[in-house]
């Protein structure tokens, strides 16, 4: 994807999406705790090679720095459940005004990779024990 249409901070910005996403996901309970954290780092592995072809390129970008970004979005947010949730969403609004500035097919691809995302780590700790007996997705 070309991100000319993006500013180089609106590109970084962007590239903190999968991050965010992440952590309201693991925020239903208060916490964003070990589980969490791995399932968010084993999706966006995997997501750098088996993404929809128009985020390839993204996730190959997202996953260099990915750990480090979680990090530090973690720290840098509220801790109080509530507030970091709004924080989180405010973050969000401004990551979906940027992907106004991209073409339909690749928001649209985006939007699903990070509705994925956030089912994953939703449920890391109802699919730990079923990830490792059965590691391929069961429908």
């Amino acid at each position: 994807m070309d991100f000319k249409n993006l500013t180089p901070a609106e590109h970084q910005s962007l590239l903190k999406f999968p991050a965010y996403v992440s952590l309201l996901a693991a925020n239903g309970d208060g916490k964003f705790d070990k589980a969490e954290k791995l399932a968010a780092l084993n999706i966006e592995h995997i997501k750098s090679y088996a993404s929809h072809p128009l985020l390839a390129a993204f996730f190959k970008e997202v996953n260099e720095k990915f750990e480090a970004t979680l990090t530090a979005l973690a720290q840098s947010l509220p801790m109080e459940r509530g507030a970091r949730n709004t924080a989180i969403r405010k973050e969000l609004q401004g990551l979906e005004k940027i992907l106004l500035k991209l073409d339909e097919e690749y928001a649209v691809a985006m939007h699903k990779s990070m509705a994925s995302l956030k089912d994953h780590v939703s449920h890391a700790h109802n699919n730990v024990l079923v990830d490792f007996l059965f590691p391929f997705p069961l429908k």
